[in-house]
């Protein structure tokens, strides 16, 4: 019988991995555009534009498996405790996984893959550390389990360093703290087979509905698009439509209908009736979409 409902699962992951993103891509555009146009690049910039989109999904797949791995853990009794803290220099520290069961402590770090270079896998054992700290400072609890958690087992890069700093923090404090890899976590935990039966079931099943590539012509559904960006801000646009390189190159390969920006033009003109110093800004945006043909 399944613990986990595929459904359900698949909604957090398509909500945390792929909402958005469209918001996100013209965000970056707005800020970076020599990201994306240019001369000096091996890339055309509809690569680009798929590349940014692609390696955006990629970050945010380890957001989608906090939440699977929080809720299998929930399954199994665990109360999930509040993850963002703050330290006493003011400092705040958020943690992936922090749950309690009973008077038993769960602190788990959590990342997709262990190919970190030096500098990243120092710093990540010290906010490993910082959090531990603050667990054993701040916390009750009869026992603490902490580990280092990787999804991928077959990226082992850093293994000999972890286990080195690991064995370190083993004279100091008396619980149990591991690296783990893959169906590592679970074995710990004695929580059966969940990993082949749970994790990689529902993985493989959520990967045969992924597209070949992600989708970059955002007037295939235009209402859709207004709806994730309109809220940007009117400086943001304003970036975006002054830029005569990004209107001229970029604009033909998301909008090549140019519904999306019609929705916006009207909108824009709808803010533009606003006394504050905003419907200025959104009447200027209103007049140069319709300057451009919108």
């Amino acid at each position: 019988m399944k613990i986990l409902n595929f459904e359900e699962i698949k909604n957090d992951f398509d909500e945390r991995i792929f909402e958005n993103s469209r918001a996100d891509l013209i965000t970056k555009l707005s800020k970076y555009p020599s990201r994306y146009i240019g001369i000096f690049r091996s890339s055309t910039p509809r690569t680009k534009l798929i590349q940014n989109i692609t390696q955006s999904h990629e970050i945010k797949f380890g957001d989608g498996f906090e939440i699977l791995i929080r809720k299998l853990f929930e399954k199994f009794g665990f109360e999930s405790l509040k993850l963002n803290r703050k330290l006493n220099n003011g400092d705040t520290i958020s943690f992936d996984q922090l749950m309690k069961k009973g008077n038993d402590l769960l602190f788990i770090e959590q990342k997709v893959r262990d190919d970190h270079d030096s500098t990243k896998k120092r710093g990540q054992f010290k906010n490993f550390k910082i959090k531990l700290d603050y667990l054993v400072a701040n916390e009750s609890f009869d026992t603490l389990r902490s580990y280092i958690y990787f999804i991928d087992s077959s990226l082992t890069k850093n293994k000999n360093y972890y286990i080195s700093e690991i064995e370190k923090l083993r004279t100091k404090y008396e619980s149990s703290i591991n690296l783990v890899y893959g169906g590592e976590l679970f074995e710990h935990e004695d929580m059966g087979s969940v990993w082949k039966e749970e994790i990689m079931s529902f993985l493989l099943k959520w990967r045969e509905g992924l597209p070949e590539f992600p989708e970059i012509n955002f007037d295939l559904d235009p209402n859709f698009t207004f709806n994730e960006i309109k809220d940007l801000s009117a400086n943001t646009y304003k970036k975006l439509l002054n830029n005569g390189e990004i209107v001229e190159t970029i604009f033909p390969i998301l909008f090549p209908t140019g519904d999306t920006l019609k929705l916006l033009k009207d909108y824009f003109h709808s803010k533009s009736f606003s006394n504050d110093r905003n419907g200025k800004k959104y009447k200027e945006l209103d007049l140069k979409l319709i300057e451009l043909g919108y």
